[in-house]
């Protein structure tokens, strides 16, 4: 078992590929835990040449689970997301540096990008605060923290703030129940779904960290200005019937990032469903060789 060592916090990470294949960081979103990366999905970049670095973010997993604010986390999330001043333990910002610990363990000076909702958040606050660590950004299923793109469509916010069972069948059923919701309509996977519960209920649900995280999500601000000063080649994926994050949020992003290249599907939900893999790695595998070749 590997760890990172972060400001006051241990981070759990894994490599695969080989040694000497292209660095390529996977920060995953709120509240999931790096075992929601379907392993086809991890070895089909591998199988490009991508040496994939997946962790753990702080509050979640393998990874330390702090204790502030326990029990008092949701009313601050109100507060934050009212504009209220919130005495949060971390930001956005903390778990971009973070992610720059997981860089440092595993001997990477500079990586690919990847982060699905609040880690395309993540990896756009690495791009503006370490940008010497960026070769590329993809920012999937995101937005920029501006208030009026990106939000829940209706029902969808109960989503963030439901607290899930804590008997283990009843909540492996909630969680699958809630990839349903916000997943592509026409290609749920219910057999990963289950999977994906069941693998992250056994390694520990902290749900007093996933409010930690919303709550850094709550207090930062907004990105867009500084992400019109990022240079590195950046791709923003989106699906256009997102129903937790709207897709406005993403168009935003690319809008945002000087010439980034906004890939929006058709019928996708808050996920990265199997039918869409394709062009996603082809998209992120063109990135990085543009990185490798500018010419």
């Amino acid at each position: 078992m590997a760890y990172a060592q972060g400001d006051g916090v241990e981070l759990y990470y894994e490599v695969a590929g080989p040694d000497d294949g292209v660095p390529l960081l996977l920060v995953n979103g709120l509240g999931s835990q790096m075992v929601t990366w379907p392993p086809d999905l991890v070895d089909a970049f591998t199988d490009r040449g991508f040496r994939v670095i997946s962790f753990d973010n702080r509050d979640v997993g393998r990874s330390t689970w702090l204790r502030e604010h326990d029990g008092k986390v949701m009313p601050m999330i109100a507060d934050a997301f009212r504009g209220k001043p919130v005495d949060a333990p971390y930001r956005l910002a903390d778990l971009a540096c973070d992610a720059v610990a997981v860089l440092d363990a595993v001997g990477v000076d500079q990586a690919h990008l990847f982060g699905t909702s609040m880690g395309g958040m993540i990896v756009q606050q690495m791009a503006i605060d370490h940008p010497e660590r960026v070769a590329s950004l993809t920012s999937a299923i995101s937005t920029t923290g501006d208030p009026d793109v990106g939000q829940p469509h209706d029902g969808m916010v109960k989503v963030l703030y439901e607290r899930a069972p804590e008997e283990r069948e009843a909540n492996i059923a909630h969680q699958v129940e809630v990839s349903r919701q916000i997943g592509s309509p026409s290609d749920f996977d219910e057999a990963w779904a289950r999977r994906k519960a069941e693998l992250q209920f056994d390694r520990g649900l902290n749900p007093e960290g996933v409010g930690r995280q919303l709550l850094a999500v709550g207090v930062s601000p907004s990105r867009t200005e500084a992400l019109g000063r990022v240079a590195v080649p950046a791709l923003v994926i989106h699906g256009d019937v997102d129903p937790l994050v709207d897709v406005s949020g993403g168009r935003r992003t690319a809008e945002a990032i000087p010439g980034a290249e906004l890939l929006e599907v058709n019928g996708m939900g808050h996920d990265l469903p199997p039918s869409q893999w394709a062009p996603i790695i082809d998209a992120v595998t063109r990135l990085a060789a543009r990185v490798a070749d500018p010419s």
